[in-house]
């Protein structure tokens, strides 16, 4: 018997998964703990709809996150920051501040985990850093820590 999973079963497979298996188990285990349903016409067609959402979605979500790596790539984010005797920074400048800077200076939203840098920087000058967007879509941009 076909059927449509409506939670992960283990052995079996994952949910929205079409399955097939033996018609005792699925009328005596699957279909009455609702971790299954018979694979009918309309549960076909409502599998179909889901992935295409699914498909949309990621077409979507990979087309905008392209859109704002071209938008960045290659721009400089000036972020100025206090220091003491010897030019060096109190703290460091974080991919928090970061992120916040590019939203305020180029209106590109960026998510402070998203912001790759490859070591704390805790001194003026310029830095190179990633910022990924997607699976496979990153900019590579830098920041210039300058003194106010």
């Amino acid at each position: 018997m076909k059927v449509v999973l409506l939670q992960d079963v283990k052995s079996i497979g994952k949910k929205g998964e079409l399955c097939t298996v033996s018609d005792g188990y699925a009328r005596n285990f699957l279909l009455p703990r609702k971790l299954a349903k018979e694979a009918d016409a309309q549960a076909m067609n409502e599998l179909k709809n889901a992935e295409a959402a699914k498909e949309y979605k990621i077409k979507t979500e990979t087309e905008q996150a392209q859109k704002s790596a071209a938008a960045l790539s290659g721009k400089t984010v000036k972020i100025y920051a206090k220091a003491g005797q010897g030019g060096k920074i109190f703290g460091s400048v974080t991919s928090r501040e970061i992120a916040q800077e590019i939203g305020r200076q180029f209106g590109v939203e960026v998510d402070k985990r998203k912001v790759a840098l490859e070591a704390d920087i805790k001194a003026f000058g310029t830095y190179s850093f990633q910022v990924k967007f997607y699976n496979g879509v990153a900019a590579s941009m830098s920041v210039a820590v300058c003194e106010p």
